[in-house]
């Protein structure tokens, strides 16, 4: 029996102002896969990632039609905590961004302020753990004092996504979180996405067509803020549905 969806987006429009930036986007994330959107600069996939966790909401004149239910609950309702969704629902940016402080008050921070840890030794195994699981743990041990701002822009990168994983969330969505990135360190954040899948459920937005053949499971074409096609990720690539996908991904389109 196939688990239930994590995500069910359902009608779903946004608008900044009177424009509609999304219209009617229709699909459903599923637990433990890799979902990637694709699609030319301008096209809304970025617009959708963020308001998997209500990121647009202090952007003046934005507001949403639809439902997008999480575990079945509708994140928009009134009496949706937005502090529990962003536990639950990580993000990790395009650009590497710790904070101006030490590794370890990075990857704390999150854990210190919804009191995750009671004890000293609770936070430095949490600490631990999340820079294991981020694949950095051997790359700042020795240096967990030092300011992450000094690393490698890669480094920083996993730095900053052991600070998303410590709060324990169910989804860590990735904004063109390589696009700064070298190839080197590109390929260590994909494989590390691969390995993340394991126990989290996983969607990212990418302007690299091979990096989502490469990581995901499901891929997602946005066009002008529409859905043009989604679906397991070997197919669409191989067998697209419709013509403007094809057109999209041979390159004769975007």
């Amino acid at each position: 029996m196939d688990a239930p969806p994590v995500f069910s987006i359902r009608d779903l429009n946004f608008y900044y102002g009177p424009k509609p930036a999304l219209s009617n986007i229709n699909m459903k994330v599923l637990p433990r896969k890799v979902t990637a959107l694709i699609g030319p600069s301008g096209c809304g996939k970025s617009t959708f990632l963020r308001c998997l966790n209500r990121m647009n909401d202090p952007i003046p004149g934005a507001r949403v039609d639809g439902q997008i239910l999480l575990e079945g609950r509708d994140i928009y309702a009134p009496d949706f905590n937005v502090t529990e969704l962003r536990q639950r629902v990580g993000m990790v940016f395009q650009k590497p961004n710790p904070f101006p402080q030490s590794v370890y008050d990075n990857v704390a921070f999150g854990p210190r302020t919804l009191g995750l840890a009671r004890k000293k030794a609770d936070l430095d195994r949490i600490v631990e753990s999340s820079l294991r699981d981020a694949a950095v743990w051997d790359d700042v041990k020795d240096q967990l004092k030092q300011n992450a701002l000094g690393f490698s822009l890669g480094q920083q990168q996993r730095i900053c996504i052991a600070r998303a994983i410590a709060v324990k969330p169910e989804v860590i969505l990735f904004d063109e979180s390589t696009s700064a990135l070298d190839p080197i360190a590109t390929g260590q954040v994909e494989d590390l996405i691969h390995d993340l899948k394991q126990d989290y459920t996983i969607v990212i937005v990418t302007h690299n067509m091979q990096q989502a053949g490469r990581v995901s499971d499901f891929t997602g074409l946005f066009w002008l803020g529409e859905l043009v096609e989604f679906g397991e990720t070997d197919k669409l690539f191989t067998r697209p549905e419709k013509e403007l996908t094809d057109a999209y991904l041979t390159g004769k389109m975007g």
